[in-house]
């Protein structure tokens, strides 16, 4: 019998001209529907969880939810529940409001370097949210930085979203002093949302109209380069990790491979959202990761 390997053929492509098909083999086998105690335990002292999808006009989003921990639990071996649900002025606000939608989602946390991902179908509930899962699997701490989280949330709520086609001095800015984001795309059957991370000065944005990342190695499962090379939708979501606010961003992405075996994924801007407040938290100052390119162990 040959074994099930969860991946389409936009993952098996890159897969295969990056030459890791063997190694992605490997590492899918441990992609299940299933949520294990240690996961649901994970997920229930999260105070933030992205999620990424298509909203009702086929812009790809990723969005940050947060809440107490315990907002996020496994409410069975194939479901977890979201309590408060996205904010009502949220890109992705109306697509969560309907039933079935494709979503990925990551809960990643940076006080201990651990994340978890879990894609499936969204539905609305009298409380938030409820996610079906088709996939459920955690990544290596690779590029992700360190950071506490003090106790108590800011005072305040969200200011309303100001939405742009174009980056202002200010975002392309704070972009190129990011060291952490979140990446959405998606594919026929569903939704991913990943990580990614570096040193500050890692994105660059060459354009207000442009960013660029090098794409640094990973799990070999090309989930997110696999989506794209099928369908160039993407979403971005930036966090100021001390103020709370995000950037958002959604547009099509391209991936370019070099002879010397290095990648590089080009995204190119349809819109920008951001909001100042989004986020309760207030995180402290970053311990980069020994794994991020040119970080001194």
């Amino acid at each position: 019998m040959v074994p099930h390997v969860p991946y389409h053929h936009g993952s098996r492509a890159v897969q295969d001209l990056v030459g890791v098909r063997e190694a992605a083999d490997h590492v899918g086998r441990s992609i299940g529907d299933g949520i294990r105690p240690v996961a649901a335990a994970f997920l229930e002292i999260q105070p933030m969880l992205v999620i990424g999808g298509a909203d009702p006009a086929g812009a790809v989003w990723a969005s940050l939810l947060t809440g107490e921990p315990g907002f996020v639990r496994a409410t069975g071996p194939h479901q977890i529940s979201v309590a408060g649900g996205p904010r009502r002025a949220d890109p992705l606000a109306g697509a969560l409001a309907q039933e079935g939608t494709p979503v990925g989602t990551i809960a990643l946390d940076p006080r201990t370097r651990r994340r978890m991902r879990l894609n499936g179908r969204a539905r609305p509930t009298p409380r938030g949210l409820a996610i079906e899962a088709d996939q459920v699997f955690s990544n290596c701490p690779k590029y992700i930085q360190k950071r506490e989280l003090p106790p108590g949330a800011m005072p305040g709520r969200p200011s309303a979203p100001r939405h742009g086609v174009k980056l202002t001095g200010d975002q392309r800015a704070f972009l190129a002093e990011a060291d952490t984001f979140f990446l959405a795309t998606v594919h026929a059957e569903g939704a991913d949302a990943s990580h990614r991370g570096g040193n500050p000065g890692f994105v660059h944005v060459p354009s207000p109209y442009e960013l660029v990342w090098r794409d640094y190695p990973g799990n070999s499962m090309f989930l997110s380069l696999g989506n794209l090379t099928t369908d160039p939708r993407a979403g971005l979501l930036f966090l100021d990790w001390v103020t709370g606010m995000t950037l958002q961003l959604t547009g099509t992405a391209r991936t370019e491979y070099a002879d010397d075996g290095s990648r590089t994924v080009r995204f190119t801007l349809t819109e920008a959202v951001e909001t100042f407040g989004a986020s309760p938290w207030s995180w402290t100052a970053p311990e980069y990761s020994p794994a991020n390119p040119g970080q001194e162990d």
